[in-house]
C-alpha cells in the first residue's frame, strides 16, 4: 500500500482531497466537466436473516466467534469502511477516513435496518458520509437506494416491481433526508418492464454491466438526425460517459402500458430516424467490467498504487473535454472478501487519486455535468451475474454450480411453487384487503412506513389513512395479518435463494420460511389450506442431497421445524423467568391487572423477541431441590398484535432438568384452582407428583430446556454450569498453587512440563485474571483500588510469561477493550479528572493487555481520540502556545500510547 509520506499535505484534521492544480478556478471539476472522473461504487448488502417469526436472527455457528454473518461482515467490513486507517511505515495511525463520504454505494435496506439496530455508530457514520458528499459535490449525495428485498425485478409481477421500487424509496428517503437520484437493481438484472417502473417513479439513473448492452450511437443532431447504430453486445459499450436509454414501444412488452399511450396519440412504434423528443427516458452508467472484475478476483485491490495504476489504464486518451471511469462491486469486497482494502480504497481517496488530478466523484454528481450524448438500447432481459438472461434465478443454467457436479433442476419447480403461491395470496390479500382498506395496493406500497416505525401511534395513524371504516380490534389485526402477508410474499424472492447450488442451503431455507409464514397468515385471517398445495408443488423441486430427495422434505425437516407458537414463547418466558430477577406482577389477578377499557396496567413487562410479554400473575415456591412457578401471561405480537392469555406452569428439577406446560387461560377460578393443586403437590417434595399433577391439569404436551430460544437456552446453559465451572477453577488455582514450584523447576530446566500441570497453570492463571477484570470493571473510577488491580493484573502477566501459559480469556480481552475506552473517555471529557494519575492508569492498562497477549484492539479508542485531536487537544495547545502546557504535551503523547501519528503536531508545539 502506499505509504502516508506519499500523500499530499492537509490541513484541518484530515487529508482533504486536492484539486489539481492544473485546473483554474474557470474550471472548477466539480461544477465543469473537467478532466478525469473516477467513481468507486460499492454495493452494500446481505440476504435478510431474521426468524420470521421472531424478527430477528438467531445465532449461527458458522460464523462463530461472531453471533451471526450479519456481525461477522460487519467488524470485517462496515465499519472499518467507516473508520479506514491511513498508517504510516511505523503502522501509526496518520488520518481515520469514511469510505463512504467518498465513495459511491448502495446498502440494502434490510441491511440498513440492521445496522440501525446493531451498530448506530456506524450507521451514523454512513447518513453523515452521504451528507457531506452532498455538500462536495453540488447537492448530490453518495447513496443510491436498492429495490427492497433484492428481488429479480425482471420476473417480478407489475405490482411487485412497483412495491420493490417504493419501498427502496421510502426506506432511503426516511434515512438520508432526500429523494434518491439512482437505483440499484438485484444483479443489475433488468428489462424494459423494470425501466418502464422506475421511469414512472422518477429515478434517474441505474448501472448496469457492460454486457448488457446492445447497441448504442449518438443521439440525433439536426446535423445528424440519422447517426449510426454500433453493436456493443459483446461488453464492448465505452464505459467513460453516461448514455439515454428511451423507453420505445417497440423495445418494450406487449402489455406496457407505454404502448396503450402510444397507440392513443396515434404514435405507434417508432420507425428508424424519427424524432425521440417526448419519449420517457432514463440514464444508464455502465461499470468498467475489467477493472470490476479485477477488483474482485485479483490482487489489484490490496495496493493503492496498483489501484491507480489499473483504473488510469482506462483513460481514454482521446482530448474529450471529460471521462468518467466507474467500478463497481460487491462492497463487501473491502475487508471481508479481501482483509484490510479499506485502507487500500482511503489511500486511493486522499492520495492516489488526487495524485493523478482525477476527481472523485459519484454518478449523480458526474450526470448533473454531462448529460447524456449518447443513446444506448439494452438486450431484452439480463443481469450481470448470469450470462443466460436471468435463468439463473428460474432454471437448470449451470451458472453457481458446484463445478458442474451439482444440478440445480430444482431451480424452476421452485419458481413456479413461489409463483403459485405468491398468486393465491393475491386472490386472499384482494378479496379481504377490500374489507379494510380504500385501496389495498396502495396500502401495501405504504405500508413500508409500518415496516420502518412500528410504534402503536405510528400503526394507527396508517390504518386510519387506509381504513373503509373504523377498525375493530379484531380487524386491525387482520389488516397487519393481511400486510405481513404481503411482506413475507416479497421477502420470499429474494435472489439469494437461486443464487447457489443447492436448495437446502441457508438461503433457499430461508425464502421457504418466509413463504410458510406468509401460509400462516392467510389461514389465519382466510381460513385457507395452501400449504398442501405448495409441499406439493416443492416435491417436484429435486434437491442434490440423499437426505432431503427434494424441497418438499427441506420444507418438511429445516422449515416446518422452525416455526414458533405462542406457546414456545411463554414456555420460554416462563423457563428464563426462573433465572431472571423476577419483579413479580403488582397484578395479582386479572382484573387488577386492566383499566375499564381493558388495556393493561400495572403489570410486569418484559419483551421477548418481537413480543411484548404482559405478566398479569406470577408465583413461585422451592421445596429442597424443586422450583415450581405459575403464571398468567399474556402475550402481544408488536407486529401483528394479536395477542394470546396463557397459563405457564414450570419445574425445575435441578441441574439441566426442566418440565414446562402451557395452556390457554380459562379464568380466574381454574387459573385459582391450577395454583392451589400445583403448590399442593410441590408441598410433598415429590417431582413425580408435582409432574403427574402437571399432566392431568395441562395434558401429555410439554416444553424443556431444548425448546428454549437458542439465545437464552446457551445463556441458560452457561449460568448452570457456572457453579461447577467456579469449583473446578478453584481446584486447578489449589493444585496450581501446590506444584508451583514443581512447575517452575520443569521451566527452568527446560523441560516438557506435564500436561496436567500446565493446563492447571494456565487454568488457574486465567481464572485470577478474569476475576481481577471483573474487579476492575467495579472499581475503575476509584483510582486507588484500580491502580491495585492492575498492579496484579501486571503480576498475573508476568508470571503467565514465566511459566508460558497462554491465557485464552475471550470476555477478559472484551473487557479490558472496554475498560481503555472508559478510561479514556472519562480523561478526555472529564475537567475534574486527575490528568497524570487517570494517563498513567490508562496507560498501563495498555501495556498490560499487550503483556496478556490477549490481542486487544485500540481501534474504538483510537477513533475516540482521533475525533477529540481535533475538536479539543489542538485547541488547547493553540490556546497555550508557548507557555508551560503539560495537559497538552502529556495528551499528544498519550496519543502515541495509541499508535496515533502525532509528531508533527507535538513538533509544531513543542
Amino acid at each position: 500500500m502506499t505509504s502516508a509520506a506519499e500523500l499530499p499535505a492537509s490541513s484541518g484534521s484530515t487529508f482533504s482531497l486536492q484539486q489539481d492544480p492544473r485546473h483554474t478556478p474557470d474550471s472548477d471539476p466539480l461544477r465543469t466537466a473537467t478532466g478525469v472522473y473516477v467513481t468507486v461504487h460499492g454495493h452494500f448488502y446481505q440476504p435478510p436473516r431474521e426468524n420470521p417469526y421472531l424478527d430477528a436472527i438467531e445465532r449461527q455457528p458458522s460464523a462463530t466467534p461472531f453471533h451471526d454473518w450479519n456481525e461477522r461482515i460487519h467488524w470485517e467490513c462496515y465499519r472499518p469502511n467507516a473508520f479506514a486507517r491511513i498508517l504510516n511505515d511505523r503502522g501509526e495511525v496518520v488520518d481515520i477516513v469514511n469510505n463512504y463520504e467518498y465513495m459511491s454505494f448502495n446498502i440494502g435496506p434490510t441491511l440498513m435496518s440492521w445496522l440501525e439496530r446493531y451498530d448506530m455508530e456506524v450507521y451514523q457514520r454512513i447518513l453523515e458520509a452521504d451528507a457531506k458528499s452532498s455538500q462536495r459535490l453540488q447537492g448530490h449525495g453518495n447513496a443510491i437506494a436498492q429495490v427492497y428485498n433484492h428481488i429479480i425485478m425482471p420476473l417480478a409481477n407489475e405490482r411487485d416491481k412497483y412495491t420493490q421500487i417504493r419501498w427502496g424509496k421510502e426506506d432511503f428517503r426516511s434515512r438520508f433526508g432526500r429523494d434518491p437520484e439512482g437505483m440499484w437493481l438485484a444483479e443489475t438484472a433488468v428489462d424494459y418492464a423494470t425501466l418502464e417502473v422506475l421511469v414512472a417513479e422518477g429515478i434517474r439513473f441505474i448501472v448496469l454491466a457492460p454486457s448488457q448492452a446492445q447497441r448504442c450511437r449518438l443521439l440525433p443532431t439536426e446535423n445528424d438526425p440519422h447517426p449510426e447504430w454500433h453493436e456493443v453486445g459483446g461488453s464492448q459499450i465505452d464505459p467513460t460517459r453516461p448514455y439515454r436509454c428511451y423507453l420505445k414501444p417497440a423495445l418494450s412488452i406487449a402489455s406496457s402500458p407505454l404502448n396503450a399511450i402510444y397507440n392513443s396519440n396515434g404514435m405507434g412504434a417508432l420507425e428508424e430516424g424519427e424524432s425521440l423528443a417526448g419519449l420517457p427516458y432514463i440514464d444508464i452508467f455502465f461499470y468498467d467490467g475489467p477493472i470490476s472484475r479485477d477488483m474482485g478476483f485479483s490482487d489489484v485491490i490490496y495496493n493503492s498504487h496498483h489501484l491507480a495504476g489499473r483504473i488510469g489504464s482506462a483513460v481514454r486518451g482521446d482530448h474529450r473535454p471529460a471521462q468518467l471511469i466507474s467500478v463497481a462491486t460487491d462492497g463487501e469486497t473491502f475487508g471481508h472478501h479481501k482483509k484490510g482494502t479499506e485502507k487500500t480504497l482511503a489511500y486511493a481517496f486522499k492520495g492516489e487519486f488526487p495524485n493523478h488530478g482525477w476527481t472523485v466523484t459519484n454518478y449523480a454528481h458526474y450526470l448533473s455535468l454531462n448529460t447524456p450524448t449518447w443513446e444506448v438500447e439494452l438486450k431484452p432481459i439480463t443481469a450481470w451475474s448470469c450470462a443466460h438472461g436471468v435463468d439463473r434465478w428460474q432454471d437448470d443454467c449451470g451458472c453457481g454450480g458446484e463445478g458442474g457436479v451439482w444440478h440445480q433442476k430444482w431451480r424452476k419447480p421452485l419458481r413456479n411453487a413461489l409463483n403459485w403461491l405468491r398468486d393465491q395470496l393475491i386472490e386472499v390479500y384482494g378479496k379481504y384487503g377490500r374489507q379494510i382498506f380504500s385501496d389495498p395496493w396502495a396500502a401495501r406500497d405504504e405500508y413500508i412506513k409500518v415496516i420502518r416505525d412500528r410504534s402503536a401511534a405510528n400503526v394507527s395513524r396508517f390504518l386510519s389513512r387506509h381504513q373503509t371504516h373504523k377498525l375493530t380490534a379484531a380487524e386491525q389485526i387482520d389488516a397487519l395479518r393481511l400486510l405481513e402477508m404481503q411482506r413475507h410474499a416479497l421477502l420470499m424472492f429474494t435472489s439469494c435463494g437461486w443464487f447457489f447450488e443447492e436448495l437446502s442451503r441457508p438461503e433457499g431455507t430461508q425464502i421457504l420460511r418466509y413463504a410458510a409464514r406468509a401460509l400462516e397468515l392467510a389461514g389465519d385471517v382466510a381460513g385457507v389450506q395452501l400449504e398442501k398445495g405448495f409441499i406439493k408443488r416443492l416435491g417436484l423441486a429435486p434437491s442434490n442431497v440423499e437426505q432431503f430427495n427434494h424441497g418438499a422434505e427441506v420444507y418438511r425437516q429445516l422449515v416446518l421445524t422452525a416455526q414458533i407458537s405462542c406457546k414456545q414463547v411463554a414456555a420460554h418466558y416462563a423457563i428464563a423467568s426462573l433465572f431472571a430477577n423476577h419483579q413479580p406482577a403488582i397484578a395479582r389477578n386479572f382484573l387488577s391487572g386492566q383499566d375499564t377499557q381493558g388495556n393493561l396496567s400495572s403489570v410486569s413487562q418484559k419483551r421477548v423477541y418481537c413480543y411484548t410479554a404482559n405478566e398479569l400473575d406470577y408465583q413461585l415456591q422451592r421445596m429442597g431441590s424443586l422450583t415450581l412457578a405459575v403464571g398468567h401471561l399474556r402475550l402481544v405480537s408488536d407486529i401483528t398484535w394479536e395477542s394470546e392469555d396463557l397459563v405457564f406452569a414450570v419445574l425445575h428439577l435441578g441441574g439441566w432438568d426442566f418440565h414446562c406446560c402451557i395452556q390457554p387461560f380459562a379464568g380466574r377460578r381454574e387459573y385459582s384452582q391450577i395454583k392451589e393443586k400445583l403448590f399442593g403437590s410441590l408441598q410433598q417434595a415429590s417431582a413425580a407428583q408435582t409432574i403427574l399433577m402437571m399432566t392431568q391439569l395441562f395434558g401429555e404436551e410439554n416444553f424443556s430446556l431444548q425448546n428454549l430460544f437458542a439465545e437464552e437456552r446457551q445463556r441458560m446453559m452457561r449460568l448452570l454450569s457456572q457453579e461447577t465451572l467456579t469449583r473446578l477453577d478453584q481446584l486447578y488455582t489449589q493444585t496450581y498453587r501446590d506444584n508451583y514450584g514443581v512447575i517452575a523447576a520443569f521451566h527452568r530446566d527446560e523441560l516438557p512440563v506435564p500436561r496436567e500441570l500446565q493446563v492447571a497453570a494456565e487454568i488457574a492463571l486465567g481464572y485470577r485474571c478474569l476475576t481481577t477484570l471483573r474487579s476492575l470493571e467495579q472499581d475503575i473510577t476509584e483510582p486507588h483500588i484500580s491502580f491495585n488491580h492492575i498492579v496484579e493484573l501486571e503480576a498475573i502477566a508476568t508470571e503467565a510469561k514465566y511459566l508460558r501459559c497462554q491465557l485464552d480469556i475471550p470476555d477478559g480481552k472484551q473487557i479490558l477493550e472496554q475498560l481503555i475506552m472508559r478510561l479514556l473517555w472519562q480523561l478526555l471529557y472529564d475537567p475534574n479528572g486527575s490528568l497524570d494519575a487517570d494517563i498513567q492508569r490508562l496507560e498501563r492498562l495498555i501495556d498490560v493487555g499487550y503483556q496478556l497477549n490477549f490481542g486487544i484492539s485500540l481501534h474504538r479508542s483510537q477513533e475516540l481520540y482521533f475525533n477529540c485531536l481535533y475538536s479539543q487537544i489542538i485547541p488547547l495547545c493553540i490556546a497555550n502556545q508557548g507557555q508551560n502546557n503539560n495537559r497538552c504535551d502529556r495528551l499528544l503523547k498519550l496519543g502515541q500510547k495509541l499508535a496515533i501519528d502525532v509528531s508533527a503536531i507535538a513538533n509544531q508545539f513543542a
